[in-house]
């Protein structure tokens, strides 16, 4: 089973060489077959020079360059149409996600043949490191709102750091979040729509370089946005977009 790992980068020209050599080298010591596709997302920086001469140290880089519209939600949708592999990880350019964690979810994956495989920093085994303390009381707040509307046990939903596999990505499109909100659309989705996952503890380090792009104050309405639609769609659209399938489907948690 191939691994695809999509990673939007816009101004990482700092951050992204530790984490694609980190991340490539722990591909190959679990013999992992893989392809890494970064979007650079119209960088202002050197970033994607930085990525060109990846590109001649690590063979399984693929680098794409989002003409726009640009965005950390478009980013990696342009990731997302363009992958090879039989599934597909979202990962961070600034070495927030843990490369050992993505081996353990695209282990999971292969144990269960689950359609998709959740982290969560907040179960037990979770950690997160250096989290800015405003940014968690947001988080924590946000993910219980999510959790209470949408009716579900699962408590880490606005992480990016998820696997599908590629006919689980399919049977969530099309996409509409363009921003961060993605990172809830994708999970919010694969519930509603009746694909099974399992939840696996993983740990978020800060960023050492640079900034987040993430924009606190510009996401609410449109989380917001996500969260409503994918209950509308949970209580009125029939079963119109799940998964077809003849067997049931289960959820994990771990």
């Amino acid at each position: 089973m191939k691994l695809s790992i999509v990673i939007p980068a816009y101004n990482e020209q700092d951050s992204i060489t530790p984490t694609l050599q980190t991340l490539y080298a722990t591909l190959l010591k679990h013999n992992v077959p893989h392809e890494i596709c970064v979007t650079n997302d119209n960088s202002k920086d050197g970033t994607l020079a930085v990525l060109e001469n990846l590109q001649t140290q690590i063979p399984t880089l693929v680098v794409f360059t989002n003409p726009g519209p640009n965005g950390f939600g478009y980013a990696v949708r342009y990731g997302l149409e363009r992958f090879s592999g039989d599934c597909v990880a979202v990962f961070m350019a600034d070495m927030s996600d843990d490369p050992e964690d993505l081996v353990k979810f695209y282990r999971k994956m292969q144990e269960g043949n689950y359609d998709a495989v959740f982290g969560t920093r907040w179960g037990k085994g979770g950690k997160v490191i250096d989290y800015p303390a405003l940014k968690k009381v947001i988080n924590r707040v946000a993910n219980f709102i999510v959790k209470t509307v949408m009716g579900i046990k699962y408590n880490d939903t606005t992480n990016a750091f998820k696997l599908y596999k590629r006919e689980t990505m399919e049977g969530l499109k099309p996409f509409l979040a363009p921003h961060f909100n993605l990172t809830l659309e994708l999970p919010l989705k694969t519930i509603v729509r009746g694909y099974s996952y399992a939840v696996v503890p993983n740990s978020w380090t800060n960023r050492k370089y640079g900034e987040s792009k993430l924009k606190i104050k510009e996401m609410g309405s449109r989380y917001f946005f996500i969260l409503m639609y994918c209950l509308v769609e949970k209580f009125f659209a029939r079963g119109d977009f799940n998964k077809k399938t003849t067997t049931p489907q289960k959820q994990v948690s771990r």
